[in-house]
């Protein structure tokens, strides 16, 4: 009897963890249903051009713990554009399924991995996605993989920038990821005690920024810690020529208020590297997870973790939608009762909080 064929592939920017998902589909893949595993090579395009690898149990072993992805990443908006409009894409991913004659594909990859995903399933292939980014922001999922890790790398070195704001008397402002959703500025900020912490989702009014930091020095102390999510816009701020919120804030608060700060951008450190212990479990449960499905024959879903248990949703439900932080987080609201500042007046954005 052939052995039924399971293509891998993971697309969109890089994230800890996705070699352990890798991991954990084949693995579960080989030992419990004889399946052949094919890594395809820089996303969906990998397929079109006969791009893979066989994974065998010995490809497969020492990934648990390695930093970004055997199977290479793309952008594939091209692609799924192409797929859509049935043009030469769409016949020769068509002529190469059926030449390597794939049972199933798992998608690994963001939220535009997943409207892909969810392009192909609607033609007809067999497709399962497994959502992941450090933003946390895929919607029908408790959380993505990679996001504890960014988490922990982010507030670590926050940590880190706390004694130098308090020896040198500064403010400082950290820019961390998150482009629409600022979860990762919210729970990083939180765990190393920001004293302002700036969401795309709520916006920012600079002069509760510097009202917090006032306080502060009335106080008796004479540092703070802005946390700051890149995804944020300001009023003034031009983002035309590329001017970040963390750059844009500092300049305003020394030319408006006299307050002199200095910036730290993390960058690409918060999403590379070996997963968090969490996150290796995670993809563990979710790469598993994903191979029983295979077996089930349930396709066009995406792997979700909803109330600490696996589950799925339909690939469609996904399309076009983002989980960003809501105004009523619990984590604002007790940073809120802690005098935490998210540059923001609360009771202007009252119907927002009652969403």
């Amino acid at each position: 009897m052939t052995k039924k064929r399971i293509g891998i592939l993971s697309s969109g920017g890089d994230a800890p963890g996705i070699n352990a998902v890798i991991r954990a589909i084949g693995k579960t893949g080989i030992a419990t249903y004889d399946y052949e595993i094919l890594g395809f090579q820089d996303g969906f395009t990998g397929i079109t051009e006969r791009e893979y690898d066989i994974l065998g149990k010995d490809k497969l072993s020492s990934l648990l713990s390695r930093g970004g992805t055997i199977l290479g990443s793309s952008r594939d908006k091209a692609f799924r554009k192409s797929l859509q409009k049935g043009d030469e894409t769409a016949k020769e991913f068509a002529k190469a399924w059926k030449e390597l004659d794939l049972e199933a594909l798992v998608c690994i990859g963001g939220n535009g991995t997943q409207k892909t995903a969810a392009t192909v399933s609607s033609l007809g292939y067999n497709v399962i996605g497994i959502p992941k980014t450090i933003d946390n922001d895929v919607w029908g999922t408790d959380e993505t993989f990679g996001f504890d890790t960014a988490v922990s790398i982010a507030t670590e070195l926050i940590d880190r920038i706390h004694s130098t704001a308090q020896s040198h008397k500064r403010v400082i402002l950290v820019e961390v990821m998150g482009h629409d959703a600022g979860w990762i500025a919210l729970h990083a900020g939180m765990a190393s005690g920001a004293d302002v912490i700036l969401l795309p989702e709520l916006g920012c009014d600079p002069e509760i920024v510097a009202d917090a930091i006032k306080a502060r020095y009335e106080e008796g102390k004479n540092y703070a810690i802005i946390v700051v999510a890149e995804g944020l816009r300001m009023e003034g701020q031009d983002t035309e020529k590329g001017e970040s919120p963390s750059a844009f804030l500092q300049n305003w608060l020394r030319e408006h208020v006299g307050i002199d700060s200095r910036t730290t951008v993390l960058g690409y450190v918060q999403r590379g590297g070996a997963p968090s212990s969490h996150d290796r479990n995670l993809c563990t449960r979710m790469g598993a997870y994903a191979a029983h499905l295979i077996h089930d024959g349930v396709y066009g879903v995406m792997v979700s973790l909803r109330n600490g248990k696996m589950t799925h949703i339909p690939l469609s439900e996904t399309n076009g939608k983002l989980k960003l932080v809501k105004p009523a987080d619990e984590l604002i609201n007790y940073g809120r009762q802690m005098e935490v500042s998210f540059g923001v007046d609360f009771a202007k954005i009252r119907t927002k909080l009652d969403d």
